[in-house]
């Protein structure tokens, strides 16, 4: 074959491929993306040992969902840095985690294209004391735990005797809600705290009601001689004063590991702490017994004493020359505090604080000494909370009285308790309602503005009087 015609045939093949039409560009259809409904950014609610169940409407426009689908799902235990996993449709397991909002996804994977997709969502777990008032009180000298439903009728009471077959331990003062390390708004813990050390102080499952461990075994070498007197929590763990030190939970390890939290060795220093101390995210503030001043610590607890400057001359803050400190709520700005002489008398101590780290700062200046107006109303049981207002409530017999330091106006709430002793009030964080305690009843009493103390809610049932409360919303 001659070399042109060789040419010739090969113009026409290209010529014949160039007239075919190209389909590939211009027919192309989308795949089906399979249809979820009711699944992303949803949640659900568990319980804990009932069975939950996600059934979120499937469809798959050009298939069988259940046929040409895989589901699979995850949901995050970050306590325990592992993710469990679940296949098929729907989601149905008997829910085993601890109470808590968590993070999960399903993914769903398309047999016939490979093509996967990722719907997220949350599930909050939670137990029947999930929701509700955890009271603790005194019936006959015997310490009492009850729990009130979210209906605010149904009270489930004496609720660690039932479970754990024991009574709690006797002059209880506080029930400390030891915040979650990855919830610091919920209470993990129970702690029910007496200062009697001839009692163990016992550590609750703040969502079971089953004794964890008694306080003891909270640290790594207990105090031979164990008198705790009251705890706080910040920046999600627990501090407190016991036998006068003030203790820091250990947060070194990862919140899962069994020594998070404990207490190991008091902060060194030469002091005894009264136990109306101040826990801030830049200092600690109390009362040194031994010295009658004020003491401060830095935000990591390191003791820095008396190390500040006073500015003023009201009253010498490094030595007071009372011991009996009855109550103190000290904050970064003015702060107040009530003392007992040996006399009797009791005294209003105004003051300004600023211990700030981070410019090394630390002064105190006094403002006032002066009589407290309320002194004769003054018990040896009276409960006093503070607002952030600087307004004071306290407890005498069966009233509640309302201070402003500002201008001395003292005056009793209306709230009518029938005679019987308020023996607990609890300002809520709105400082708009009061939580107190009588007799065999919480009453919740409204004190927002324009309000002097109207009873809007009042829950029967609770054995004795109570002492303390934690709230759960």
């Amino acid at each position: 074959m001659k070399l042109k015609n060789i040419l010739l045939y090969t113009l026409i093949i290209f010529s014949l491929f160039s007239c075919k039409k190209d389909i590939g560009n211009y027919d192309y259809t989308p795949i089906a993306e399979p249809t979820v409904v009711n699944l992303e950014n949803a949640t659900f609610k568990a319980t804990v040992g009932d069975t939950l169940v996600v059934r979120p409407y499937i469809d798959l426009p050009d298939g069988v969902a259940m046929q040409d689908l895989e589901f699979d799902w995850e949901i995050l235990v970050i306590e325990e840095t592992r993710v469990d996993k679940y296949t098929g449709y729907p989601l149905k397991i008997v829910y085993n985690l601890a109470p808590g909002l968590r993070t999960a996804k399903l993914t769903v994977s398309n047999n016939k294209t490979g093509m996967k997709y990722f719907i997220s969502f949350k599930i909050q777990g939670g137990t029947q004391f999930a929701l509700g008032q955890t009271v603790l009180s005194v019936e006959n000298g015997i310490t009492k735990l009850s729990f009130i439903k979210p209906d605010n009728k149904t009270v489930l009471t004496d609720l660690y005797k039932s479970f754990n077959g024991e009574d709690l331990p006797t002059n209880a003062v506080q029930l400390f809600g030891r915040p979650s390390p990855y919830q610091p708004t919920v209470a993990e813990d129970y702690w029910v705290i007496s200062p009697d050390p001839t009692q163990k102080s016992v550590i609750i499952d703040g969502n079971t009601m089953l004794r964890k461990k008694y306080f003891p075994e909270h640290f790594f070498n207990p105090p031979a001689s164990l008198v705790a007197e009251g705890f706080e929590s910040a920046k999600g763990f627990a501090t407190g004063i016991i036998n006068g030190k003030l203790y820091i939970a250990v947060t070194s390890t990862a919140p899962f590991a069994p020594d998070y939290g404990k207490f190991s060795n008091p902060q060194a220093g030469d002091y005894v702490l009264s136990k109306f101390y101040s826990n801030t995210p830049q200092f600690y503030f109390g009362f040194d017994k031994k010295s009658t001043g004020f003491v401060s610590f830095n935000s990591g607890g390191d003791y820095s004493g008396a190390n500040y400057i006073v500015t003023g001359d009201a009253f010498n803050p490094k030595n007071i020359g009372m011991t009996d400190l009855i109550y103190m709520k000290a904050v970064p700005g003015t702060s107040y505090a009530f003392f007992k002489d040996a006399a009797g008398a009791i005294y209003e101590l105004s003051f300004g604080i600023d211990m700030s780290d981070y410019i090394n700062k630390k002064e105190i200046t006094p403002k006032y000494k002066r009589l407290f107006k309320g002194a004769t109303l003054v018990q040896p049981d009276t409960k006093w909370q503070k607002s952030q207002a600087d307004v004071f409530y306290f407890t005498s017999n069966d009233k509640i009285y309302r201070y402003n330091p500002l201008n001395e106006d003292l005056r009793a709430l209306n709230a009518d308790f029938g005679g019987k002793k308020v023996t607990m009030i609890q300002l809520n964080a709105d400082n708009d309602t009061i939580t107190a305690g009588v007799e065999g009843a919480v009453i919740t009493v409204d004190v927002s503005v324009g309000i002097n103390g109207v009873i809007t809610k009042t829950v029967t049932g609770i054995p004795g009087s109570p002492i303390d409360i934690f709230i759960k919303k």
